[in-house]
């Protein structure tokens, strides 16, 4: 039973009954929760799948396809020099993965120049320390995250196709004929102006919508030369570390990145007839 105790200057309200329930749903809840944090995993038997195999159905009877063709494919090299400031000292780099990105890949035609942009993502994981004394020291291995540009220009030889060439937009101006009676005493009534009539603007415009040559990335190696910058022995007054580590901030890295790219187009492609290639469509 719960009672109430009064004094001067509070209330105060105390349930003994309440406290064991409370008590006991706390003990109740950590068993559930005990037993929620549990896992358990069976393996089943995966049995094996019979399939037949069907005809495929495709149109055989000669079309035109508008399909990409291959214009030419090649391999890009970019070389890359630069620094990498990290934003605490590190004592050693334990890994360094490195994805390519590219930005921009754009034929300049009737003059094969190939542009190039990009940028390497490289994700650095690093040693820092957190203890240390002459015979060791510890700490957590960190990471830092950048985007290391670059761009360059390229001729392109096309080992495959030569692109089509751009369609010029027109804009021809074209007039009428004008026949206009001549009012003024130099000129007899029988005389007539024939000219072209200048109040008037006429006009035939033509655009072309060229398709635009695109890229396709194939692979790419990246052969790459990393260096510690100014590495140095931190002061005694700061901490003390075994005699040869050394902490350091900058990397200068060096790449040489190899993309292989292919080259391609829109173009409209007529597709030969195929015997029997009907027939079976039909039959599917």
């Amino acid at each position: 039973m719960s009672y109430v105790r009064y004094n001067n200057s509070n209330i105060e309200i105390i349930h003994h009954a309440d406290n064991k329930a409370a008590e006991h749903s706390v003990k109740v809840d950590a068993k559930v929760h005990t037993k929620a944090v549990q896992v358990d995993v069976t393996s089943l038997d995966t049995d094996s799948c019979v399939n037949t195999p069907e005809a495929i159905a495709a149109y055989g009877g000669g079309a035109v396809a508008n399909v990409p063709v291959v214009l030419a494919q090649l391999t890009v090299q970019a070389n890359v020099n630069s620094v990498i400031t990290l934003p605490e000292y590190a004592f050693e780099i334990k890994r360094i993965r490195k994805h390519l990105k590219v930005t921009q890949c754009l034929i300049i035609q009737d003059t094969n120049i190939l542009f190039i942009k990009g940028f390497i993502r490289k994700n650095i994981e690093y040693a820092t320390r957190a203890a240390s004394n002459a015979e060791g020291f510890s700490g957590d291995i960190r990471h830092v995250t950048v985007d290391v540009p670059f761009n360059c220009t390229t001729p392109v030889t096309y080992n495959g196709i030569a692109p089509l060439p751009p369609a010029a937009s027109t804009s021809t101006e074209f007039q009428y004929q004008k026949r206009e009676d001549i009012h003024h005493p130099d000129f007899s009534e029988k005389d007539e102006l024939l000219s072209g009539d200048l109040r008037e603007h006429n006009q035939i415009s033509t655009e072309f919508f060229n398709e635009l040559p695109f890229c396709e990335l194939v692979s790419s190696r990246i052969v790459e030369f990393d260096e510690q910058l100014m590495p140095e022995h931190p002061k005694e007054k700061d901490y003390v570390l075994p005699f040869e580590e050394k902490r350091f901030r900058r990397i200068e890295e060096k790449m040489v990145i190899f993309i292989t790219l292919r080259l391609l187009q829109n173009r409209l492609v007529a597709v030969p007839s195929v015997a029997g290639a009907d027939d079976r469509q039909r039959s599917c």
